[in-house]
């Protein structure tokens, strides 16, 4: 989950909220459309995670059993050294390469 022009900052940096604001005018529905994104990402890469650990799952009847692997120890810190989702979500959003649409509103 790279970001393909800029490098996605590690740490949280303090962002100018009318940036944000200019696609949606409502930051409320910003901050939403963010939120889902970040989900879908923490989800794609959860997933990704899940595989590669998968290969190294045994089936231990009791814990004692269990033991650690040096390659499956390796592949989870890589994994935690990653922007997290939000971060990312975030860099999108600023970079227009978020989709979203808004549902039409019913009048009651």
């Amino acid at each position: 989950m790279e970001s393909k022009k800029q490098p996605v900052p590690e740490t949280t940096i303090t962002r100018d909220i009318s940036g944000l604001l200019q696609e949606t005018g409502n930051i409320y529905q910003t901050v939403m459309i963010i939120a889902q994104r970040a989900n879908q990402i923490a989800m794609e890469v959860k997933k990704e995670l899940n595989s590669k650990l998968e290969e190294f799952s045994t089936f231990a009847d009791t814990l004692e059993e269990t033991f650690e692997n040096r390659e499956q120890i390796e592949i989870s810190r890589y994994y935690e050294r990653q922007p997290k989702p939000t971060l990312i979500a975030i860099k999108e959003f600023e970079e227009g390469e978020t989709y979203y649409r808004m549902g039409e509103e019913t009048e009651e």
